[in-house]
C-alpha cells in the first residue's frame, strides 16, 4: 500500500472523531469532563441497583432523573458567563422567595418542612447550592483581591442569611453545604490567613450556640459519633451496620449484589445516604477506590477550567463548584466511616435522588460554559 493510500485511511478513520469534537463544541460540552461524570453516574447505577435490591422501577426511576439532569447541564452549558453574572442577584432573590414560601406553604415530611410542591415536588435548598456561590463571585469579581472587610461582611451576609433559613427546616446538613460553598468563594477571593484563624477561632463560642439551636436527635447524632456503641440499637445503629459493611468487604468484595449488610437489610438507608457501605461491601476496597480515583478526576478537571476561565467572577464560580463537589464527597464517605457525625448528605452521582441530582449536573453545565468561554480559546 502507497503512502498516500494508508494516510487517506488513517484520515477517513479519523473524520468520525473530528466531526464528534466539533459537535461538542458546539454544543459547549468539555468532552474530558462528560466522560467523567457518564463513567461515575454509570458506577453509581451499577451499585444503586444492587442497594435498591434489584427493585427496577426503583433503578428506571433513578435513569430517568439521570437523563433530566444531563438534559439540564447541556442546557446550562448554552449559557454563556456573562449572562449568568448578570442574572445572579436575581437568581438569589428568587431562591430566597421559594425558601421563604417553604418556611410559610411547605410540605412536611419525616420531621422536616423541606419541600414545595408546585406541580412538581422540590426542595428549594437545592437551588442555593449554585445560586449562594453565583451571588458571591457577583458581589466579588470587579473588587480588589484581597476583598476589603466591607464586602467580606457583605458577602458573609449572602451566605448566613439562606443558611439559617435552610437550618431551621431543619436540614443542617444542607446548609453546612450552602455555608461552605460560600466561604470557598471567599477562599479563592484572596481570604487573609489571619481572618481564617479570627473566623476559626470565633467558631468555637459559635459551635457552642448552635449547639444550643440544635433539635435532640442532632445533638445525639454529634454525641453518637463519640461513642457509637453507647446505644447500640439505637442511635449508634446505623453508623456501626455501616462500618461492619465496609470492613467486611476486604480488598475484593462479597460480589455485587451479596453483599449481606444490604441484601438483608441490616443497613439503613442503603440507597441514599449510606450507598458508600453497599460499594465497600460488596465490591471491596478496589472497588472504593476506583470510585475515588473518578472522583478526583473530575474535581481535577473543574479546577483546570477554573484557571483556565477569562474572568474573575469565572474563576471564583468554578473554583467553588468543584472544591463544594470535593465537600460533598468527603463529608459523605467521612460520615458513614464514622468521623463525622450522621448529617444526610447523599454520595453525588450516586446516591438515589432527584432535585440534588439535577443540581449536580447544572452546577457542571456552568463547568464547562466557563470552559467554553475560557480565556485561551484553540484556533
Amino acid at each position: 500500500m502507497r503512502f498516500s493510500d494508508t494516510k487517506n485511511l488513517i484520515e477517513r478513520k479519523a473524520a468520525p472523531l473530528g466531526d464528534m469534537a466539533r459537535v461538542m463544541r458546539r454544543l459547549h460540552v468539555d468532552g474530558p469532563l462528560l466522560s467523567g461524570l457518564l463513567i461515575t453516574s454509570g458506577f453509581g447505577l451499577v451499585v444503586l441497583y444492587s442497594a435498591v435490591s434489584q427493585n427496577i422501577d426503583l433503578w428506571l426511576s433513578q435513569c430517568v432523573r439521570l437523563g433530566v439532569a444531563l438534559a439540564a447541564m447541556l442546557f446550562v452549558a448554552q449559557l454563556p458567563p456573562d449572562f449568568l453574572r448578570r442574572w445572579s442577584p436575581w437568581g438569589f432573590l428568587f431562591g430566597l422567595a421559594l425558601l421563604s414560601m417553604v418556611l410559610l406553604l411547605g410540605e412536611v415530611g419525616q420531621g422536616a418542612q423541606r419541600w414545595l410542591d408546585l406541580g412538581i415536588r422540590f426542595q428549594p435548598s437545592e437551588i442555593m447550592k449554585l445560586a449562594v456561590p453565583m451571588m458571591a463571585a457577583w458581589l466579588l469579581h470587579d473588587k480588589p483581591i484581597p476583598p476589603q472587610l466591607s464586602y467580606l461582611l457583605l458577602v458573609g451576609i449572602v451566605i448566613v442569611v439562606p443558611v439559617v433559613m435552610i437550618a431551621v427546616q431543619p436540614d443542617l446538613g444542607t446548609a453546612l453545604l450552602i455555608g461552605a460553598s460560600g466561604f470557598l468563594v471567599l477562599i479563592l477571593a484572596g481570604l487573609s490567613m489571619r481572618l481564617m484563624l479570627a473566623l476559626g477561632l470565633l467558631s468555637i463560642p459559635g459551635a457552642y450556640l448552635l449547639w444550643g439551636f440544635m433539635k435532640d436527635y442532632q445533638q445525639q447524632r454529634v454525641l453518637t459519633l463519640l461513642n457509637p456503641d453507647s446505644d447500640p440499637l439505637g442511635s449508634g445503629y446505623n453508623i456501626i451496620q455501616s462500618k461492619i459493611a465496609i470492613g467486611s468487604g476486604g480488598l475484593f468484595g462479597k460480589g455485587w449484589t451479596n453483599g449481606s449488610q444490604a441484601q438483608l437489610e441490616f443497613l439503613p438507608e442503603r440507597d441514599t445516604d449510606f450507598i458508600f457501605a453497599v460499594m465497600g461491601e460488596e465490591l471491596g476496597l478496589l472497588g472504593v477506590l476506583s470510585l475515588l480515583v473518578l472522583y478526583v478526576f473530575i474535581i481535577g478537571r473543574g479546577l483546570y477550567i477554573a484557571i483556565e476561565a477569562r474572568d474573575t467572577y469565572s474563576r471564583l464560580l468554578a473554583g467553588s463548584i468543584s472544591l463544594t463537589f470535593f465537600v460533598y464527597v468527603f463529608v459523605n464517605t467521612a460520615m458513614v466511616t464514622g468521623l463525622l457525625p450522621v448529617v444526610g448528605v447523599p454520595l453525588p452521582l450516586v446516591s438515589f435522588g432527584g432535585t440534588s441530582m439535577v443540581t449536580l449536573m447544572a452546577g457542571f453545565g456552568i463547568l464547562m460554559s466557563i470552559h467554553t468561554h475560557r480565556k485561551f480559546l484553540p484556533h
